[in-house]
């Protein structure tokens, strides 16, 4: 397992780390940086929250325009742009934890000789249906309460602040990007994050100050199953946590219910 720099390295500008987090999560159009360091990728991570608000706001666009249609229209549109934005990153994630536990059969070392392997097993086709179709369904029934669509916003921050937290509270299993980010678990910023989106959603989305739950489930489901995390696992654990946290927003609640 490589090991964070002995050397100083020149520290990446706000805005380097800023293109890092929008390149590492999306495939959104950046100038492209003269120089890289490997170790930049762990700053990039204090924009982890910020580039998803902005992930966010385009989601809100694409389903709020599609729903003034039809509400199935609207979640193909969100959905569509949700894949493409993010380039599938975090589907291939899950799709690869999904093998890896289907094929271990409890042996550590099968374990992580399925997880880089690049194809895909038929547990993990079954979980990237399980995952497109779950999204595609709750967007929709998101789609036919305008008053929830808010929360969208939202969601593509929280999964990602998520992903923080765990890399900077379990231990790495592999080397990789996981590992990266806690060489620098920017502590200050997480805390800043989790407030900001407390105050926003207790603005927008009052169901979503049960956010944090999702990810301490995560979190004790990869900390029971596997003794830590590798970039797969965050991967995955954004994905299922954008999942519940879509459920989350159906939740009726007093002044949000059903029309």
């Amino acid at each position: 397992m490589s090991l964070p720099p002995s050397a100083p390295l020149p520290p990446a500008r706000w805005w380097q780390s800023l293109i890092l987090a929008i390149q590492f999560l999306t495939r959104l159009p950046t100038p492209q940086l003269r120089s890289f360091h490997p170790e930049w990728l762990a700053a990039s991570a204090r924009w982890f929250a910020p580039v998803g608000l902005l992930l966010g706001s385009l989601l809100w666009l694409a389903v709020w325009l599609g729903a003034q249609y039809d509400p199935w229209l609207a979640a193909l549109l969100g959905l569509l742009l949700w894949i493409g934005i993010t380039g599938g990153l975090h589907l291939d994630g899950l799709a690869d934890l999904t093998d890896a536990m289907g094929a271990a059969h409890r042996s550590r070392e099968r374990f992580f000789e399925v997880l880089k392997d690049p194809h895909v097993g038929s547990f993990g086709v079954i979980a990237l249906i399980c995952a497109i179709v779950s999204k595609l369904v709750l967007l929709m029934l998101l789609a036919r309460q305008p008053r929830l669509l808010a929360g969208l916003l939202l969601l593509p921050a929280w999964a990602r602040l998520f992903a923080l937290y765990w890399s900077a509270t379990l231990p790495a299993l592999a080397p990789g990007s996981g590992e990266r980010f806690a060489w620098q678990p920017q502590w200050r910023v997480q805390v800043v994050s989790l407030l900001a989106l407390l105050a926003l959603s207790a603005w927008l989305a009052p169901a979503l100050l049960l956010a944090p739950l999702a990810g301490l489930l995560w979190r004790g489901w990869l900390k029971r199953k596997l003794g830590g995390m590798t970039g797969d696992c965050l991967g995955a654990g954004i994905e299922v946590c954008e999942i519940l946290l879509l459920g989350l927003l159906l939740i009726p609640l007093p002044g949000i219910g059903w029309h």
